[in-house]
């Protein structure tokens, strides 16, 4: 008879702390509240499964590792494999000076075990994986747009280098027209070798610039299913609140519900302070660097062009600039805004202009 047959960890709990990587993961098995092992393997779920029902049959497994490059396939494949699994924020592991010096991935993966078998950590939300889909679909956009301004840059850089003026009808304008394109590619530059650096950096702006008309109806034509429809109609009616911000949210948070109030969604997107109490004293600083950076940059765009449609908010506005420096004043009509999406996605009602809330 095996030995595994002979062992039963039937009520027992099993801990796991993953430290992962692409080729392999650093693993920390505790028993109760001792540890066992750690040990690297092949970054394979079901490598894990295998060797914690050979080592601990009928045991109570769970795991838990940092959200990373492997985003949450992995935790969807312990889950079906029966490991109760979670991921969490890496910030939200408590880390001694030390530790940050002296990094280990099997010191990283023992932490996070010890944490785990201690009830001491939080996981993340793990949004469905059509809902994952989607969300990469409209991050797509913005890597396109990024790329297609860094084209558009190093094309007006090879201008200026080689002292090419550009026209006034085309200079300073943020849209580059089918003409200003067509000039572009005509431009005589004094050697050839310079002129197919310039064509290719053309080709290469035309092209994205393509990308990106696909891209955007892709996600015109996304905002058009079930799941989706009712609230991005709605969300339109907050202004500033475009058909892309609208889809940038609906897609980042997916179930608004699972905010329970205001702050806490706040603190998802990243328009909170940072705040250091000390004894007596309590400091509030700039807005934490933690957050939805996606979402959060999408609301503080939206907050400028809401400012010049909603009365409430550019009264608001007015009264925080004068007490505060733009930027630091913008942030707060994001919040507001914010709590305006909240609640017609909450209530299912359109927005009213000029409520002051």
């Amino acid at each position: 008879m095996g030995k595994s047959n002979q062992l039963d960890f039937s009520g027992h709990n099993i801990f796991v702390g993953l430290d992962t990587h692409l080729k392999s993961w650093k693993t920390t098995v505790i028993v109760g509240s001792n540890v066992f092992k750690t040990f690297s393997q092949n970054p394979n779920p079901q490598v894990l499964k295998d060797y914690l029902v050979k080592n601990f049959p009928n045991g109570n497994y769970y795991s838990a590792y940092e959200a990373s490059f492997c985003g949450f396939t992995s935790h969807r494949e312990l889950l079906n494999l029966g490991i109760i699994n979670i991921v969490v924020n890496p910030a939200d592991i408590p880390t001694t000076d030390k530790e940050r010096k002296q990094k280990e991935d099997a010191r990283d993966s023992r932490k996070i075990a010890k944490q785990l078998s201690q009830n001491d950590l939080k996981a993340i939300h793990v949004p469905a994986i059509d809902l994952e889909a989607d969300r990469h679909l409209v991050r797509y956009r913005k890597t396109i747009s990024k790329d297609l301004a860094r084209e558009k840059a190093r094309i007006k850089m090879q201008l200026y280098y080689f002292g090419i003026e550009i026209p006034i009808q085309f200079a300073d304008k943020p849209y580059w027209s089918k003409k200003f394109m067509d000039w572009i590619e005509q431009v005589k530059l004094p050697a050839q070798s310079a002129k197919m650096v310039l064509n290719g950096h053309l080709d290469m702006a035309r092209m994205l610039r393509k990308k990106q008309y696909a891209t955007l109806k892709e996600i015109r034509t996304l905002a058009l299913k079930e799941c989706y429809n009712d609230n991005f109609i709605l969300l339109q009616s907050v202004p500033g609140i475009g058909p892309l911000t609208a889809m940038i949210l609906l897609t980042e948070v997916g179930e608004i519900t699972r905010f329970k109030t205001l702050d806490r969604f706040c603190s998802f997107i990243g328009l909170v302070p940072t705040t250091n109490s000390t004894g007596e004293r309590e400091s509030v600083g700039k807005i934490t660097p933690r957050g939805n950076r996606t979402l959060r940059s999408a609301l503080v765009e939206s907050a400028w062009v809401a400012i010049r449609h909603d009365p409430a908010l550019m009264l608001a506005y007015q009264k925080l600039v004068k007490r505060m420096k733009a930027k630091n004043a913008i942030i707060r009509i994001a919040k507001k805004l914010a709590s305006r999406m909240m609640f017609v996605l909450k209530n299912k009602q359109e927005y009213v202009c000029a409520v002051v809330n």
